[in-house]
């Protein structure tokens, strides 16, 4: 009885079930919809409090409205909150908080197989990795969405994700890929007619162009921009294209233009009242001001920037005002409130975990500091400043023209006044790492591409006592400042000498009878730095000042062009007296054979093998070896027995202007013998010599040389180049691009390095950096216009050193040296033992 009463009862439920069913999913599909309209009010909601300026409000709306979606497994709407939170956080420059939305939007777009999605959260993720300086991962997901774009035949954003790459490849310094990607985005964007995509591409390629210091061009485009922004009257691309020409023009230093076009976009932002276009105009116009030295004025603006910054919760902005404020109190000389504000720059900048603004921040603390004669703390901030470079160097490319305004001074400034202040205070040892890294630094502020490896990002060490002052350093008030730095004057001065100078790991491995030396030319003096193995470096002081020695060097250079000159063992000998004689002491201690040389400056334009005893020249005393930078030292020299040698020749005849410059007949003749002599040579002769050609076959290749004219401009490293026999030519920038990972030495035997007025020098050791970086180990370059003759002459016996078992590179470059002062070879009234002919080419070599 008991199992029939539960069959039956079981019967009756079952029997029941689909009717209860039914009304369940109905209530079920009734709540659903509920919750869906009310997470859609909260999205409306979200959105109305967001264009308000309540963003709290907001992001607390679009947080149920996200948690209603994914509780209803609602994954479009799920989507699009994602892309809401996502935009808000990028356009409040909370970048970071904004990748993860888009990434969690990416994955549900490839769940949903919705390929337009999935692009726009690409290209979203995209603009996020370039603000946060990932130019890498932002190239990766750029590529991938411009692959689906194609796909779709969405012409616009490909344009746009095309641009967007452009972005990239510029941050990271690859400027020819960049303009390439601007020139497909410009022309998809006149296929399509799309004038407004027209207007930010031109825009894209103008600042491609500014950025390699071609400001005109760039002027140029910008103008085009603004134009087609006026014809769409677009509001807010002439704000943009204003605020991009004023950018150009402040780069010419024309700061009254800059400033007229930077008011005009602000009054377009004000009316369309973007508050944050507007802050950043204001903080643009202040800047201006402030370098034309009318700083109330630049204050003035600059508040008003910080007003409206906090006003809108934008701190990046409010940092950058901050920023700016404190270098127009400090050029006021009202360091207290300079003081003040370089604090709360470097707050918000740890704060934003923005490294390149707490570089920033720490720097102008440093310069402050050295104004109020606190050295040993302003040596503290500057430490600090250079390791934040020098930690990110390896990643990124360092800072733009713009970033770098925000620096009181310039960020090779940062480490020269470091050196400077070190040496004074006698710390020897830090000073030679620092002068090192200034090397690095002035090459990065050249070539924009420069990496660091695992040496250069540990930077400066930061000793134990500043260690702890450094700990006090965020909380302490202007009043504090002298008595801070006396108690780590004290705590310092209680270090042994032989340990505040002891050489770091990698200097310890400098071979017997290798010196370094470091000359340093600061306004007021030379400083000249030498360091031998198993000893402590010692910096000697030369009285005299920069424009005189300048001067000097200038006449030198008169003297070794002119091979007819008697005077050059006169000007040869006086620079001896100020650069070697000061050290020969220690020279001969350390049983000096081989000098590392790493010039500073404007004596990068002379040969250290040209000084002159009285009796010898430097040369016939010393192995030189012209050095990059010690931290990029290369232990690993491969041998060079059984040489594999691709030579190429410029060619023309006698008198011939060929593609602008005069023929060179004994660059053939320098190639065939090179051909002859080695059995393992490549020759390409003339219209053979192409730029293609040695990009497809440089590979493998023990030695690369290339008997050719070449122009290295001072400051304009995208317009230096190497011209090849057909016409064609290669960029300085695209020497890195060469396949040199096998090859030991590059030669770039040339007629004319045309340096035009003397620099920085930075020209002639970029070329030596690109070459390294492209792998080989060294390279040789020439000074000046040479001879075609006496550098045959050279090369010949250059090579045949080479042939001798045994010998190095830069022994076999000295002997050839010799030979040519030893022998008295004559053409007419000329000698070929003068230095015009064997000094003007220099060994740049990052290996021993």
């Amino acid at each position: 009885m008991h199992g029939k009463l539960i069959a039956i009862a079981l019967i009756t439920i079952l029997s029941s079930l689909p009717m209860q069913a039914l009304v369940c999913d109905r209530l079920w599909a009734q709540e659903q919809s509920d919750r869906k309209t009310q997470a859609g009010q909260l999205l409306n909601q979200g959105l109305q409090r967001y264009r308000s300026g309540q963003y709290e409000a907001a992001f607390q709306a679009w947080q149920r409205a996200l948690q209603i979606y994914q509780e209803i497994k609602d994954r479009p709407n799920e989507s699009k909150v994602l892309n809401n939170l996502g935009i808000a956080y990028y356009s409040l420059g909370q970048f970071a908080k904004s990748v993860p939305l888009f990434q969690q939007r990416l994955t549900i777009s490839r769940e949903l197989n919705d390929r337009q999605a999935e692009a726009y959260a690409l290209d979203s993720l995209g603009l996020n990795y370039i603000q946060l300086g990932q130019y890498k991962q932002a190239i990766a997901v750029y590529q991938s969405a411009v692959e689906i774009l194609h796909q779709l035949n969405d012409r616009i954003n490909e344009g746009n994700a095309l641009g967007n790459l452009g972005i990239a490849y510029r941050e990271l310094g690859n400027y020819a890929k960049a303009i390439a990607f601007h020139q497909q985005q410009l022309a998809i964007t006149r296929e399509i007619s799309d004038r407004a995509g027209e207007g930010r591409a031109l825009g894209g390629l103008a600042i491609a162009y500014r950025e390699l210091g071609q400001y005109e061009k760039a002027i140029a485009l910008y103008q085009q921009d603004l134009a087609i922004a006026r014809e769409l009257q677009d509001l807010s691309g002439q704000a943009r294209a204003l605020n991009n020409l004023g950018t150009a023009y402040s780069n010419l230093a024309q700061y009254p233009q800059a400033i007229v076009l930077y008011k005009q976009g602000l009054e377009i932002l004000r009316s369309l009242k973007d508050r944050s276009g507007e802050g950043r105009a204001l903080g643009n116009i202040g800047n201006g001001y402030r370098q034309l030295g009318q700083y109330e004025q630049a204050i003035a603006f600059l508040e008003q920037q910080l007003a409206i910054a906090r006003n809108i919760r934008d701190i990046a902005s409010e940092g950058k005002a901050a920023s700016g404020l404190g270098i127009a109190y400090n050029r006021l000389r009202k360091y207290e409130k300079a003081f003040v504000f370089y604090q709360q720059d470097l707050a918000i900048a740890r704060q934003l975990k923005d490294r390149n603004g707490e570089g920033r921040a720490l720097n102008n603390l440093g310069v402050l500091l050295g104004d109020l004669e606190q050295p040993e703390l302003a040596i503290l901030y500057y430490k600090q400043s250079v390791n934040i470079q020098e930690s990110i160097r390896q990643d990124i490319r360092g800072l733009s023209k713009e970033e770098q305004r925000s620096f009181l001074g310039t960020v090779a400034g940062t480490y020269r006044s470091l050196a400077d202040l070190l040496l004074k205070q006698g710390r020897v040892m830090e000073a030679l790492q620092i002068i090192d890294l200034l090397k690095i630094q002035e090459l990065e502020d050249y070539l924009q591409n420069v990496k660091g490896n695992d040496r250069t990002a540990q930077g400066m060490r930061i000793l134990e006592p500043e260690s702890k002052i450094s700990r006090q350093l965020a909380t302490t008030s202007f009043a504090q400042i002298p008595l801070l730095n006396r108690e780590l004057t004290q705590q310092i001065q209680q270090i042994a000498p032989s340990e505040i100078n002891k050489a770091p790991e990698y200097l310890q491995k400098l071979p017997q009878g290798v010196v370094l030396i470091y000359p340093l030319v600061l306004l007021d003096r030379l400083e000249i730095v030498i360091f031998a193995a198993n000893s402590i470096p010692t910096a000697r002081t030369v009285a005299i000042a920069k424009p005189q020695l300048e001067e000097m060097i200038a006449d030198f250079r008169t003297d070794l062009n002119d091979p007819s000159s008697e005077d050059i063992k006169t000007s040869a000998k006086k620079l001896y007296e100020l650069l070697i004689k000061p050290i020969e002491s220690d020279l001969k201690q350390a049983n000096a054979t081989t000098i590392l040389y790493a010039p500073d400056g404007i004596l990068r334009y002379i040969p250290l093998a040209t000084l002159y005893d009285g009796k010898q020249w430097l040369v016939e005393r010393y192995r030189i070896n012209n050095l990059i930078s010690y931290s990029l030292l290369d232990r690993d020299r491969q041998s060079l027995n059984d040489l594999t040698i691709l030579a190429g020749a410029f060619g023309g005849k006698m008198g011939e202007i060929k593609f602008g410059l005069v023929g060179l007949p004994s660059s053939v003749t320098e190639v065939e013998n090179i051909a002859s002599t080695f059995p393992k040579a490549n020759k390409y002769i003339e219209q053979n010599f192409t730029s293609q050609a040695i990009r497809d076959k440089a590979a493998g290749n023990a030695i690369i040389h290339l008997a050719t004219h070449a122009e290295f401009k001072n400051g304009i490293p995208f317009e230096s180049y190497l011209l090849f026999g057909d016409g064609s030519k290669l960029t300085l920038a695209e020497v890195n691009d060469l396949k040199l990972k096998d090859t030991q030495l590059v030669v770039l035997s040339a007629c004319q390095t045309g340096l035009g007025s003397l620099g920085t020098g930075t020209e002639i050791l970029g070329f030596g950096y690109q070459v390294h970086r492209a792998g080989a180990k060294a390279s040789i370059a020439s000074l000046w216009k040479v001879s075609d003759n006496g550098t045959q002459i050279l090369m010949s016996a250059f090579y045949n050193n080479l042939r001798k078992a045994n010998i190095d590179i830069s022994t076999s470059l000295r002997e050839a040296q010799l030979s040519m002062i030893n022998r008295n070879i004559k053409e007419g009234s000329v000698n070929y033992n003068h230095p015009y002919f064997w000094s003007a080419f220099v060994l740049i070599s990052n290996s021993l």
